[in-house]
């Protein structure tokens, strides 16, 4: 389990164990809160195609999906 400071998230860097379309390196671009500022979701990018996507930033945790940093 990757350990992670929510407030930290905003421009982290991220690598995706399995590829998709040959997107492997992310930066966090946005990060949504909910009115009692705590996380509720962030905007990832892709690095090779600035393809963008809003997901739960609690899947960051699973290092089966996720690793901190590009590798």
């Amino acid at each position: 389990m990757n350990k992670l400071n929510p407030k930290k998230l905003l421009n982290s860097k991220w690598t995706a164990v399995s590829s998709d379309n040959k997107e492997k390196h992310f930066i966090i671009t946005e990060v949504d809160y909910n009115e009692d500022g705590l996380v509720v979701s962030c905007c990832i990018e892709a690095v090779l195609s600035r393809r963008q996507s809003f997901i739960d930033w609690r899947e960051l945790k699973d290092n089966e999906c996720w690793l901190q940093g590009w590798v």
